[in-house]
């Protein structure tokens, strides 16, 4: 049987250890953006090893002290719409 309460108390003292929510929501962040980023399979998965290995770290600090750095995410903002892909053997449509 499944004890939930000390289930829930050990993810609780994870996210504490971590930094807490707001911790782990930019480490989520950051590995989304690490997963929709340029780059070979193994860039990314060694990306995102690097950015949990220190929670709360960002970018330009991970660079600093050593680590794997996330894959450029391209010309296009993050919030940009990707462009869409034209059927084979047919023009793309042009951006407006």
């Amino acid at each position: 049987m499944v004890n939930f309460k000390r289930l829930a108390d050990k993810a609780k003292d994870v996210v504490d250890k971590r930094g807490g929510t707001d911790a782990l929501k930019e480490d989520a962040q950051e590995l989304r953006e690490i997963a929709k980023g340029k780059g070979s399979l193994k860039d990314k998965a060694k990306a995102a090893a690097g950015a949990l290995k220190d929670p709360g770290d960002k970018g330009e600090d991970r660079a600093k002290a050593g680590h794997a750095k996330p894959p450029a995410s391209g010309d296009r903002p993050a919030n940009a719409p990707r462009p869409k892909r034209a059927p084979e053997g047919e023009t793309p449509p042009q951006a407006r």
